[in-house]
């Protein structure tokens, strides 16, 4: 039975086996000191001329070497305790080292930040990268954060349902990723920006409660804070209000960031309108932290209300603020969509959680009833023909029953960059996209081979 480190303090006097990577390796002569590295940490490891076999094996091992050790645990003598760590206390008397796997000299350094080392060493190295403790500790209180927060969901009566990945290409805010057709030739899957209309159609089926931890694709320019793919916390709820879905997004998020020890300067989170942070702040992303909860790690949030719904397109024409399925924030508002009057003044029923300067969660009610959907479309300039054909699938659906609903997106890796404080979002992901887009570690995007495009029936016609 293999022992993990942090294991290790209760076995004094035990005979016990280890396997990690040797983290460090120190050679005083006729003794020689490991130190081993797993998941639960590191421990010291004693070699010596009384077992001269292991001894002989380890003055051959070097670091980041693959071992497995059999020994015994024993309390260091005081002077010589650490108690920086867990395994402090204590060190192995080694008696028995296989080598597991022999490493070559690594191309970068682990045993720093890592901040130091350009992107593309550290991506291209990605699995290498990821062995420091910066990124373990991490990917860790990523994990324990989705625990928490599932533990929440569940708690509230949600189920966990997953949506395709495969799905068609509609107006979500960015570009879609595309995926040619095999079976149908000039035809074209996209990878989901958000789940946002299947989700939808889950209200209508009847679950009244969904989330799950969605991945999105947007073929957007990254920046430190956005990827081409990021997973979000997607939930969706029937028979609520506006107010309703914020205070289980804000409980959600409070409950599972106590979990992993996070300090949140004030609860319940105050409301602003989008006028109020235009007006006070310049922007609806904002910072309201002082020095000193800077200083400290303190995460700040702030719900944002009240958004305009359209805005003017460079064509002069109209879009969307955030979300076209959403539903104007009243019944005057709504009456104005529908009557195609007063497009400017609209307002939305959107919902942003800020936090540290980030916008960490963001969600609206949705229009449920076709006739809405239906303004919508035509105030952005969308033909009869063109909703049918784009979105004809909501709209029969709305007919048979569409319950009121509304839900939220969250974030939660932006979330976890303020707590981390990390500059960039792939610190919190474990193979992320370079700022160029290119992916960690494998080389793509790549191109195909001219089996493959005929199968596919592309032709790649080159740049004039």
């Amino acid at each position: 039975m293999r022992t993990l480190t942090n294991e290790i303090p209760k076995k004094i006097g035990e005979k016990i086996t280890i396997a990690g990577w040797v983290a460090t390796r120190r050679d005083h002569g006729k003794i020689v000191f490991f130190d081993v590295r797993d998941k639960g940490g590191l421990v010291q490891v004693v070699f010596s001329l009384t077992t001269p076999e292991a001894y002989e094996v380890a003055q051959t091992v070097r670091p980041e070497w693959v071992v497995e050790i059999e020994g015994t645990v024993q309390e260091r003598p005081d002077k010589l305790k650490n108690p920086e760590l867990i395994t402090g206390d204590i060190e192995i008397v080694a008696e028995k080292i296989t080598v597991l796997a022999e490493a070559k000299t690594l191309p970068l350094p682990i045993d720093t930040d890592g901040y130091e080392i350009g992107e593309d060493t550290r991506l291209a190295f990605r699995y290498l990268d990821l062995r420091r403790k910066r990124l373990q500790r991490n990917l860790a209180i990523r994990s324990e954060y989705v625990q928490a927060a599932r533990e929440y969901l569940f708690s509230q009566g949600f189920l966990e349902i997953e949506t395709p990945m495969l799905t068609k290409s509609t107006p979500e805010g960015s570009r879609d990723f595309v995926v040619p057709s095999r079976v149908y030739p000039g035809k074209f899957y996209a990878l989901p920006q958000s789940p946002q209309q299947y989700k939808q159609l889950l209200m209508v089926a009847g679950f009244e409660k969904y989330f799950q931890l969605a991945r999105a694709m947007r073929d957007e320019d990254p920046r430190r804070d956005r990827a081409f793919e990021h997973t979000q916390i997607d939930l969706e709820m029937s028979f609520v209000q506006r107010e309703d879905v914020m205070a289980l997004v804000e409980g959600m998020t409070v409950y599972a960031l106590e979990k992993i020890g996070a300090k949140i300067a004030a609860k319940p989170f105050p409301v602003i309108t989008y006028q109020e942070a235009i007006a006070k702040y310049g922007a609806d992303k904002f910072d309201l932290r002082d020095e000193r909860e800077k200083k400290e790690g303190v995460l700040r949030f702030a719900w944002v209300v009240d958004f305009p719904f359209f805005e003017k397109d460079e064509q002069g024409g109209w879009t969307f603020t955030h979300n076209p399925f959403s539903a104007p924030l009243s019944q005057e508002h709504e009456e104005w969509l529908l009557k195609g009057e007063h497009i400017e003044k609209i307002l939305t029923s959107q919902y942003d959680l800020v936090c540290n300067g980030l916008e960490v969660s963001g969600g609206s009610m949705r229009a449920h009833r076709a006739e809405v959907l239906r303004a919508t479309f035509r105030v952005l300039g969308y033909s009869d023909e063109k909703i049918e054909k784009e979105f004809g699938h909501m709209i029969q659906a709305f007919q048979y029953g569409a319950p009121p609903h509304g839900g939220c997106a969250q974030g939660f890796e932006r979330l976890l960059m303020a707590h981390l404080n990390e500059e960039y979002i792939r610190e919190v992901q474990a193979f992320p996209q370079t700022g160029q887009g290119r992916t960690s570690v494998m080389d793509a995007p790549s191109e195909l081979t001219q089996d493959q495009l005929e199968e596919l029936h592309l032709r790649v016609e080159k740049e004039q």
